[in-house]
């Protein structure tokens, strides 16, 4: 059985593994004890900040088997209408293919409508095509390019 919940400050070192723990990720993030500051310093102003909510899941033993990051989005296109961003999800190698990131996708989308978000968006890197394969069969569409521009 598996949970999912507000990440706390005391997940963040395991949320971190996570994040490091495929190809790209090991070479962008850092896993160290102690925690980096710079993930202090975001987690505090994702956790201060009503429009973002860092989520985890937890697997039967409550392991930290899974992590994604919600933006809920104002804009006025579309009538006004609010967006569900998702980003930054990972679930545990172990348990990749097991249900629990298509559970996890689906309550993120509860969420997103919950708060009233008229659609639910994310990006995928394109070297990810086991993931884009994954979201594709949860009902995502490639509908735009996405650009990015490092700062």
């Amino acid at each position: 059985m598996h949970s999912f919940r507000l990440a706390r400050q005391a997940d963040l070192a395991a949320i971190i593994r996570l994040l490091a723990d495929d190809d790209l990720g090991s070479a962008r993030e850092i896993v160290a004890d102690p925690i980096d500051p710079r993930y202090l310093s975001a987690f505090a102003a994702i956790e201060a900040d009503a429009n973002q909510m860092l989520a985890v899941a937890s697997d039967a033993s409550d392991r930290i088997a899974g992590c994604l990051q919600l933006s809920f989005i104002p804009g006025l296109s579309r009538t006004g209408m609010w967006r569900g961003q998702i980003e930054s999800v990972r679930i545990a190698r172990d348990l990749r293919g097991s249900g629990l990131g298509s559970a996890f996708i689906e309550w993120a989308i509860v969420q997103c409508a919950e708060r009233g978000c008229g659609l639910v968006q994310l990006t995928s890197d394109k070297t990810r095509t086991d993931s884009i394969r994954f979201y594709e069969k949860l009902g995502f569409v490639a509908s735009h390019v996405g650009l990015k521009r490092s700062l």
